[in-house]
């Protein structure tokens, strides 16, 4: 601290002295404030603003002076944007500043960020002239910095999104058949048990009898109907003898096969929902008016008789509607039981080709562990279903968790091919450009993503990339990775930092670094040590960053001596 207070006094000194050559005045670094301090690295850019004062009686009524804000750093310097100040008798462009009062002003500047800016100096370079001399004003140191906490999202891991199956070991099926009786009657008629539905229905009966380990009976249902139209007291009794006589059939048919099931039964005497269901899918004329006269009356022979004085329309309906509510529906309920996990896995070793699609998926994504196992699987599903985008996408996620960038695109660009709808492929391709700093390319197909299992998290890093950090965080809430807690440092969150921190179940190098850098922050000074010394032995380039870091700027002698 005495050597940096000896430098600031002699930048004043020697402003002072060469200001009073020029005579436009000394200007110092007090005459300066720069937001933030030290600088921060924001989306790419290092962003400062400036806030300058031209003291009273300093700018001269003919001078005028360009202050351009410098970044300087090891190897280079990086220009930043001028502004044009003029005295009170000049005609120009730029601020005038008062020579009696001096001014105030703000410059915003902004810095294309590169590594070595971590270790820098802002300067304010002053361009004069008083009238048409040229004088000098020294530059003046500002500020510092950069701190570039947020570029550790390029070393954290981002999870790729995976492609799901769509298997269900238990599958609920219904088969129904209808049969229909003729006005007034309840007798089966051979015609109506000839009909392929009726046929179809023993068929399933007689498969889930023969195959007990792949299908199971949940229950045989008969509803029987009458159509509204005459008195309910002989529609009550109509409805439930077709009820009966259904359920007789069925009970004989079950006796054939020797199956042993109940049959569920129930009966409707005028059925006025099917009623409202046909006319609503017709092209009667007046469908609209009979809709509303259900809607109007509740009272079932009020119903009717309103619908009969439409003497036209109600020919009609006798014709296209009443017969078809004459049924009795059968319906049987079973599941479909497909193959158990050690029988996929059985079968996939023995012949991969009599597994469906969804088998495979499934056994790549939940059945195996190892990486050249699920390989294995994602090829033999990319040659059986060579339409299927989900196998190439699936290894291209598994590129990304192999660091092996290239291979994914690969993979992403067959998988496009196939289908560039795919939220999964656009959230991956969208990761991959956000890797190569690609923010406009991660946006757009990131905008193709949403549904993604990482599509949050991605988006989170996206926002971590852009500087959006509370946003980024908020996005990330929940996820137990490293980018999620440098997201919330970021934004100031600490308390949930450490607590994901401690949950992030393969910690490593830049794990320990947040850990450091979080402490730091709040003032643990054991642990920023600690944590540091773990970075480091899981990866010395960190090393390199922490004698640099300005997070740890009050930290300086500890990490010196834990450098050496």
């Amino acid at each position: 601290m005495k050597s940096t207070k000896f430098l600031i006094f002699m930048a004043a000194a020697s402003a002072f002295v060469l200001s009073s050559c020029s005579k436009l005045g000394k200007l110092t670094d007090e005459n300066f404030t720069v937001i933030p301090t030290p600088l921060e690295l924001v989306g790419g850019e290092v962003p400062a603003t400036i806030n300058g004062t031209f003291p009273v009686k300093y700018m001269k009524k003919k001078a005028v002076v360009t202050v351009t804000p410098v970044l300087k750093y090891e190897g280079g310097e990086s220009v930043g944007q001028s502004a044009t100040f003029q005295g009170e008798k000049v005609e120009g462009n730029g601020t005038t500043v008062s020579y009696k009062m001096g001014g105030v002003y703000a410059m915003k500047s902004s810095f294309t960020y590169e590594e070595p800016m971590m270790k820098s100096d802002l300067y304010a370079r002053f361009d004069a002239k008083l009238g048409n001399k040229t004088v000098s004003i020294p530059e003046v140191k500002i500020g510092y910095g950069v701190l570039a906490t947020s570029n550790l999202l390029g070393r954290c891991n981002i999870n790729g999104a995976t492609a799901p199956d769509a298997f269900q070991r238990i599958m609920e099926q219904k088969q129904e058949a209808n049969i229909k009786f003729l006005i007034n009657q309840a007798n089966l008629r051979a015609s109506e048990l000839s009909t392929v539905s009726i046929k179809d229905l023993g068929k399933i009966l007689r498969e889930i009898n023969d195959n007990e380990e792949t299908r199971a009976l949940q229950n045989i249902e008969v509803s029987a109907y009458a159509s509204p139209d005459g008195k309910l007291s002989f529609n009550e009794k109509l409805a439930e003898k077709r009820q009966d006589v259904s359920a007789d059939y069925l009970k004989k048919e079950l006796k054939k096969i020797k199956m042993n099931a109940d049959v569920d039964t129930k009966f409707t005497a005028e059925d006025w929902d099917g009623f409202q269901e046909l006319i609503s899918k017709s092209n009667l004329q007046d469908k609209e008016v009979i809709l509303r006269v259900l809607s109007m009356y509740k009272d079932p022979e009020e119903r009717e008789q309103q619908i009969r004085n439409m003497s036209e329309v109600f020919t009609d309906i006798k014709e296209s509607i009443l017969p078809e509510l004459r049924r009795a529906r059968l319906i049987v309920n079973y599941e479909v039981i497909g193959r158990s996990d050690d029988q996929i896995l059985a079968q996939f070793s023995e012949d991969p080709s009599k597994l469906s699609v969804e088998e495979l998926v499934y056994g790549a994504n939940k059945l195996v562990t190892d990486g050249a196992t699920r390989q294995q699987w994602n090829q033999t599903i990319a040659q059986q279903y060579p339409s299927d985008y989900r196998a190439l996408n699936n290894m291209a996620q598994q590129a990304i968790a192999n660091g092996n960038s290239e291979q994914a695109k690969s993979y992403l660009r067959q998988a496009s091919s196939i289908n560039n709808n795919a939220a999964e492929v656009n959230t991956n391709l969208a990761l991959l450009a956000l890797k190569d700093g690609d923010i406009a390319a991660a946006e757009r197909y990131l905008a193709k993503g949403s549904g993604s299992d990482t599509f949050r998290e991605v988006m989170g890093n996206l926002n971590i990339a852009k500087g959006n950090y509370t946003q980024a965080a908020a996005d990330l809430a929940g996820v137990k990775s490293n980018s999620a807690a440098l997201a919330q440092i970021l934004a100031k969150d600490y308390t949930s930092a450490k607590n994901t921190l401690a949950s992030i179940k393969n910690a490593d190098a830049i794990t320990s670094y947040l850990q450091a850098i979080l402490a730091a922050r709040i003032g643990d000074a054991s642990t920023v040590t600690s944590a540091l010394a773990s970075a480091i032995r899981q990866d010395a380039s960190l090393a390199k960053r922490a004698a640099n870091d300005y997070e740890f700027v009050k930290y300086a002698n500890a990490v010196k001596s834990l450098l050496q």
